[in-house]
């Protein structure tokens, strides 16, 4: 296991288990140096969105890289109001051109909005078909949400990208979707930051000579958890790499698992207001 290492979706497609993640992260040279400090640091993986307002400078940072396109795997989300507004088509190719892309590698139906997904869901299907995504997944979806999609799919999804953390473990929900085949992608996997001044991280962490971050981010490589932690910080975005030099026992991954209180940062994703 290395900054190399992928997962192999159910559609053949292999996504780089760590990516970084530009959740929240400003238009303009914040986000341009974040991708490309990750880029340079070894990452092969972006992942933001269209609601994030940013896929301009992400793709900037990706040409401006000079490292091949099809080397960089980049994942983007179609958003709610263009599910409601029936903007899916124009939203996507919205998408592409901010990136300066001709395919996306993965592209996400960012939340269930009710009535609406089945419908979202074929017309993403279409641009799969189309050779205009390599893959296709869905984020904040609970199993019934699934089972609703799954009457009229055609495409099975190749991820779903949920909210998960050692506060949030979601074993339901998890165990579920990759009894379907459906890898699981982890959203705030550090809890947006409570967790790395939790007495048990620090503990592990101690003895283990690394940073509370890598403890968390190395439980979740362990647990087979797609990874795309947030920075902006040159420092930590390499820090972040420093995953491979070490694995938690068996007895560590218990007492993080533990540390579970079915805690959100974020949205639920059946009372979300899409």
């Amino acid at each position: 296991m290395d900054i190399n290492t992928t997962v192999t979706l159910n559609n053949q497609v292999k996504i780089p288990q760590l990516g970084l993640g530009v959740f929240k992260t400003p238009e303009g040279d914040e986000t341009y140096h974040s991708v490309l400090w990750a880029l340079e640091a070894g990452y092969r993986h972006i992942d933001t969105a269209k609601a994030y307002g940013n896929e301009a400078s992400v793709g900037r940072a990706v040409r401006d890289s000079k490292i091949p396109r099809e080397q960089i795997f980049i994942t983007t989300k179609l958003w709610t109001t263009d599910m409601r507004e029936d903007r899916e088509e124009e939203a996507f190719h919205e998408s592409l051109k901010l990136l300066g892309v001709e395919y996306i590698d993965l592209y996400l139906m960012h939340w269930p909005v009710s009535g609406k997904y089945p419908e979202s869901w074929t017309i993403m299907e279409n641009m799969y078909k189309d050779g205009l995504v390599r893959a296709i997944g869905i984020s904040n979806f609970n199993p019934h949400h699934f089972e609703t999609l799954m009457d009229t799919a055609l495409v099975v999804p190749a991820i779903n990208q949920i909210e998960l953390h050692p506060l949030l473990l979601q074993p339901d929900v998890t165990h579920y979707f990759k009894d379907e085949g459906i890898a699981i992608a982890a959203w705030s996997p550090l809890g947006r930051g409570t967790l790395l001044t939790n007495p048990v991280i620090m503990d592990i962490a101690a003895r283990y000579e690394r940073t509370e971050a890598q403890i968390i981010l190395r439980w979740h490589l362990q647990h087979g958890n797609i990874v795309i932690p947030k920075s902006t910080h040159k420092e930590r975005i390499i820090s972040n790499t420093d995953l491979y030099g070490f694995a938690l026992t068996t007895e560590d991954m218990a007492s993080i698992d533990a540390l579970n209180e079915n805690h959100r940062t974020g949205s639920d994703p059946d009372t979300f207001k899409y």
